[in-house]
């Protein structure tokens, strides 16, 4: 049996950008490393920045970008925030809860609602649970989404009571139908102020001009079932507070969430459908996950540092043991290249390329969200997935691509093609590939640079330039590029 050798710091730190971001540069990578793991970990749950391009410069150029109406626009707009953030785990964050909490411009037409609702996340998202899920009952994209404005005293709408415990917080098999009307009523009265109605009184959630705009969270007294309801145990005149508040001191509710967290950020898990009948793929890191989140007082950033500092975090077994999302595969690719220091029209092809390869932004499948995970991959997807990575990472116009061209010249013009192999890989964050597809590659890059001897001159260089831009295309239609 080959024991393989622990990670080396840069690994661990490549690793762990990969999860808690999008991945990283080769200076990232170093400077992080020279920093340390655990101050990064800090680092990354409270960043000193949380700059992004600035939506003004956004609006200027994209007009489309000031009202957020529709799914082009919105998507792009967030892609925007993900390439140029430097507060990378703020967005993965925001992508997680989006994952979890599935609301679709689908329905709701418009999508100025969602990006709200995607602001209340990063505000949210990294703090107290309870305050999260308190939020996300009060969204106006969330009460529209799941029919809470339907939803009054003596005309229960289940919808919300119902998901809000199936996946939002409980899973499956920790309550009853009972519970669901019970908690239904209790969020009677829950609605929007600004509900729309067309000429004739009634009611349309696209109609002009209330559709299109910013709704509020209202709440009407006069019509919440005042009734005393028993739920999960427990009896009592409960309103949505009290019932969010039972919700969150639930076992069932930390290891669900601890479950979402370990799929997202750690390793790929069955699909959301299976975990009632099927136990985690890593039930100790499971608990440990959800006594984190009780000694935190429903902490989730504490959950998250608990995690990213934990040996089955830092496990041979854990690295590269999950499938990227299409959203990280464009991204990751994009925060390599660069090119993204001023607005840019191919935003909207990045946008479009998440959804060709199956996670379009502000358009979850349904309630359910993305199931991720093998789910990401099929013949046509992965197509996707290769060539927008390729094309990216083979734009030399590209400052990125252009500085990792460069400094990778002198390698090349040695004629050393393992030693520029494992250069470019370096430069990629530190990807580490297979022996056997290492080997490949190298072997094409020593009989490209084996035909460029033969050369002199700018013919020389060009093909030099081209066999180090083929090596970062080939590194990136690899298997391995698509785990994280």
């Amino acid at each position: 049996m080959v024991t393989k050798p622990a990670a080396t710091e840069t690994q661990l730190m490549s690793h762990l950008l990969r999860r808690a971001g999008f991945g990283g540069t080769r200076e990232e990578i170093d400077r992080f490393t020279d920093a340390g793991y655990e101050a990064t970990v800090d680092h990354l749950l409270s960043p000193p920045s949380v700059e992004s391009m600035p939506q003004d410069i956004i609006r200027r150029y994209h007009v489309d970008q000031s009202d957020l109406r529709i799914q082009p626009a919105t998507g792009s707009n967030w892609i925007y925030r993900m390439v140029t953030t430097d507060a990378p785990l703020l967005e993965k964050i925001t992508l997680f809860w989006h994952r979890v909490f599935a609301t679709g411009q689908t329905k709701l037409i418009q999508g100025k609602v969602i990006m709200t609702q995607l602001e209340m996340f990063r505000k949210l998202g990294l703090g107290n649970y309870r305050d999260l899920l308190l939020g996300l009952s009060k969204d106006p994209a969330m009460l529209m989404w799941l029919d809470n404005q339907d939803n009054h005293n003596g005309a229960i709408n289940e919808n919300y009571g119902r998901e809000i415990l199936e996946l939002f917080s409980m899973g499956v098999g920790n309550y009853t139908e009972e519970d669901i009307y019970e908690c239904s009523r209790a969020f009677t009265g829950w609605t929007i102020a600004n509900e729309p109605y067309n000429a004739q009184k009634m009611r349309n959630n696209t109609a002009r001009p209330y559709g299109y705009i910013g709704w509020q969270f209202k709440y009407d007294d006069s019509d919440h079932d005042h009734g005393d309801k028993t739920f999960l145990g427990e009896t009592g005149d409960f309103n949505g507070e009290e019932i969010v508040d039972i919700i969150c001191k639930q076992p069932a509710t930390a290891r669900f969430i601890a479950r979402h967290l370990y799929h997202h950020f750690v390793a790929d898990e069955l699909p959301v459908p299976q975990w009632p009948h099927l136990p985690p793929r890593d039930p100790e890191a499971i608990e440990i996950m959800a006594d984190a989140y009780f000694n935190s007082d429903y902490n989730i950033g504490e959950v998250l540092r608990t995690t990213f500092n934990s040996d089955f975090f830092k496990a041979e077994a854990t690295r590269n043991a999950r499938i990227k999302s299409p959203v990280e595969v464009v991204v990751g690719s994009l925060r390599l290249s660069g090119g993204y220091d001023w607005p840019t029209d191919d935003v909207y092809d990045a946008n479009a390329s998440c959804g060709f390869m199956g996670q379009g932004l502000l358009a979850p499948p349904s309630v359910e969200g993305w199931q991720g995970g093998e789910d990401w991959v099929s013949t046509g997807s992965m197509m996707q997935r290769v060539n927008y990575a390729s094309k990216v990472l083979g734009d030399t116009s590209r400052p990125g691509v252009r500085k990792i061209l460069d400094s990778l010249k002198p390698t090349a013009g040695e004629g050393d093609a393992a030693a520029l192999v494992d250069a470019s890989l370096d430069n990629l964050g530190y990807l580490e590939l297979g022996d056997e597809t290492r080997q490949e590659i190298v072997d094409f890059a020593a009989a490209q640079l084996a035909e460029a001897e033969n050369l002199s001159g700018a013919a020389r260089t060009a093909a030099i330039e081209q066999t180090i831009i083929s090596v970062l295309q080939l590194a990136v239609a690899t298997r391995e590029f698509q785990l994280a």
